[in-house]
């Protein structure tokens, strides 16, 4: 018999040894079909927004490597790690360079055509080109960095949540892992992926244990939330407390130790952002739209030298990039741990904002308006030109601004024409700006109208929530089963914000016999679905788990929740009023000050080009001219030293600073979105389409009054000095 045992022990002993050897193998092979499959599957359902940029950089890391500096390396792929790319520094690396590559390339293939083609080359374009693509190279170097950010931001919003879920769960049962993975299920991405990931890697053999796996990672964060891991920390100093009081004092340390530790961070951090913020207005906004108002003389002092492309080039394309390198110094300085939370995904409405038809009916709106706003360009370049001419101002009745074309279009000396200069190309170009602004107004509009609407309505449930919270735990305390103590406090709370939610649960309980579990968290009828707050399904996700550790339990997981999410509340309202402050300014800043300048820069400039164009028709057409006794300079001196013709048209100068305002509106509002709120991609649209609205149409009323006013008084100087 004892043979038979030993026989039968060494048979399964070596049949698990190969089984261990088979395992073993797969996982130090991540070139194994099976191991790279199910991780693949699992790192694609972490990040599937980055795939792009992943399969982009992977196909040109195949034709060319690059061996990356050991310290840029550690960098790159510190950036790479925490975003869960699945891209190598060197890849990286290729990506910038081609990007770079081809900018310079195709900008000395653009000037090479325009020379054989129309005979003209401009140094400036190159020069232009060239600053493009060392823009384009920093800005794929920085895209790990920028994603590994977005990453971290969303995270960090989300460890308060995640602390107090694990808190939470190891009141009442002391089980590191048990908490964590209960932690992992409930919170949303990405931190849930990346506490998945702390599993994952201790299941494919990189760490023997939890412990190992969740000090490694905890190790990412500690240039940014210290705090995140003295509160892991603390909970894993409970587990070896003799005593359950002094064990829950423990963790309740740890909440409070993470929700110290955000608030002195956002506390600095509203004092350190106020001097970036200001640079970025100073820089980004009111220098280059003041330059703008010298532009015009400038290019005719230079006999051309500064065509309205370049403008274009440098105001629409460069300094963007710049005044989004500047923002991005204030986000990369946000600390973490605070910030929305919410999932987007999980509201009904989602579909909605991810559709296209809101830009398709924004589109159909716009395209009257900018057609209407290139008439002046259709009638330049097209064969109306040709047959009618540029009618005059005289032909309409408006004997005050004499034979100058509505349009403004010259013909130059050399051949070719020059323009729109005239008022009425001006007035319309401002439909541009408008019609643009309109298209991402209405889209945003259309697509965030029902999401906003739905998260106030959970915003206000949050407000009372704390106290029924309450109500509902001292009921469970009673004895009364969970499903009944639902219907109790549904009748309490009539009248309050609360009601509906208790009402709805009650009601899928009582006339459709759900589960508490269904009533809460069905896919079609669920609660929490109409009410997709963070805190409800915290809330109601603790009490599914902890009532089946019985009503004693439950009760108090749901009386403390409640102490909990009041103090995270008070935390909360301290840190908006220290952010209102720096985002307040930087929104009127952004929304009154910057279109309030801009339309008088292009009022000012159109007063000047009316008032050269007028002088320069006079001349041409023999009305006699005053001059200046004090100067002695004649005007046909004047005119010929600015010369229209050289002069960038006001028509272009509008659309720059109109597009202008709107690429600033984009950039700034998602910095104050993200200094504010983190990664919440809600807000951002909407607030986007909010601040559009306001800056676009004080912009256009501002010009045109400015246009209209400046251009009455250059009418009546011309008037005085015809004669």
């Amino acid at each position: 018999m004892a043979e038979s045992t030993k026989d039968i022990l060494d048979k399964y002993g070596k049949k698990l040894d190969g089984e261990i050897k088979d395992f073993d193998s797969k996982v130090s092979d991540p070139n194994s079909p099976d191991f790279t499959k199910s991780y693949e599957k699992f790192r694609q359902a972490m990040n599937p927004a980055f795939n792009r940029y992943e399969k982009l950089a992977n196909s040109l890391g195949r034709i060319l490597t690059f061996k990356v500096g050991e310290k840029d390396r550690t960098r790159l792929q510190k950036e790479i790690d925490i975003a869960h790319l699945n891209v190598t520094p060197s890849e990286v690396l290729v990506l910038a360079l081609i990007a770079m590559t081809l900018t310079i390339v195709g900008g000395a293939l653009f000037s090479l055509a325009l020379w054989l083609i129309i005979d003209f080359f401009s140094f400036m374009m190159v020069f232009l080109f060239l600053i493009l693509s060392a823009f384009l190279f920093f800005y794929f170097v920085k895209k790990p960095e920028k994603l590994a950010l977005e990453w971290r931001l969303k995270a960090s919003s989300q460890m308060v949540p995640a602390i107090l879920y694990i808190v939470v769960y190891m009141k009442h049962t002391s089980n590191f892992e048990r908490a964590v993975e209960f932690a992992a299920q409930h919170l949303d991405p990405p931190l849930s992926l990346d506490l998945r990931k702390v599993f994952w890697d201790v299941e494919v053999g990189k760490y023997s244990t939890l412990k190992e796996s969740i000090d490694n990672y905890l190790g990412g964060w500690k240039d940014y939330s210290t705090e995140f891991i003295e509160a892991f920390h603390l909970i894993e100093s409970s587990l070896y407390e003799p005593g359950e009081k002094r064990r829950v004092e423990v963790l309740e340390r740890a909440l409070q130790v993470i929700l110290d530790g955000v608030y002195d961070k956002m506390l600095k951090y509203t004092h350190e952002v106020k001097s970036p913020l200001t640079n970025v207005y100073m820089l980004g906004i009111v220098l280059p739209t003041l330059a703008l108002a010298i532009l015009p003389l400038a290019s005719t002092m230079m006999d051309g030298a500064i065509q309205w492309f370049h403008v274009l080039f440098l105001f629409n394309l460069i300094i963007p990039f710049f005044v989004v390198y500047l923002t991005g110094n204030a986000i990369n300085k946000r600390p973490g741990g605070y910030g929305d939370t919410s999932l987007l995904e999980n509201n009904p409405y989602y579909p909605k904002f991810i559709g296209k038809r809101p830009y398709v009916i924004g589109g159909l709106v716009a395209v009257p308006f900018i057609l209407l706003g290139l008439l002046p360009l259709i009638w330049m370049y097209s064969p109306l030109y040709t047959t009618y001419g540029d009618p005059s101002f005289l032909s309409l009745g408006i004997t005050i601004l004499g034979d100058a074309g509505i349009f403004g279009i010259i013909e130059l000396a050399g051949g070719g024409l020059s323009g729109p200069h005239g008022l009425l190309s001006l007035l319309l170009s401002l439909l541009v700006p408008l019609g643009v602004a309109l298209m991402f107004i209405i889209a945003f509009n259309l697509r965030t109208k029902d999401l906003i609407k739905a998260r106030d309505k959970y915003k206000a449930l949050e407000g009372e929530f704390t106290s029924s919270l309450f109500s509902l735990g001292n009921r469970i305390g009673d004895g009364l089963p969970a499903e009944i103590a639902f219907s109790r406090v549904a009748e309490s709370s009539k009248g309050t914000s609360t009601e509906g939610f208790f009402s709805l649960v009650n009601q899928n309980i009582q006339q459709f016999g759900m589960s508490l579990e269904k009533a809460l968290f069905d896919s079609r009828r669920g609660a929490v679905v109409f009410y997709p707050s963070s805190l409800v399904v915290t809330s109601m996700k603790i009490l599914v788990q902890s009532v089946k550790k019985g009503l004693t339990v439950a009760s108090k997981s749901l009386m403390s929740l409640s102490d909990y999410v009041k103090n995270i509340k008070k935390v909360n309202d301290r840190l908006n009023d220290l952010l209102a402050d720096i985002t307040s300014d930087m929104k009127s800043n952004m929304t009154f000050l910057a279109p309030l300048l801009g339309g008088i820069i292009v009022g000012l400039s159109g007063m000047i080009t009316l008032i050269l164009t007028s002088l320069l028709t006079f001349i041409e057409s023999g009305v006699e001219v005053g001059s200046s006794a004090s100067s002695g300079i004649d005007i046909n001196q004047i005119t010929t030293l600015f010369y229209v013709g050289n002069m960038i048209p006001t028509y272009w100068l509008q659309l720059i600073v109109g597009i202008y305002l709107i690429q600033v509106v984009f950039i700034l509002t998602g910095t104050l979105v993200i200094i504010r709120s983190g990664q919440d991609i809600l807000a951002k649209v909407n607030e986007t389409g909010k601040n559009l609205r306001t800056t676009i149409i004080l912009y256009v009323v501002v010009a045109l009054f400015a246009i209209l006013g400046l251009a009455a008084v250059a009418a009546f100087a011309l008037k005085g000095m015809v004669g």
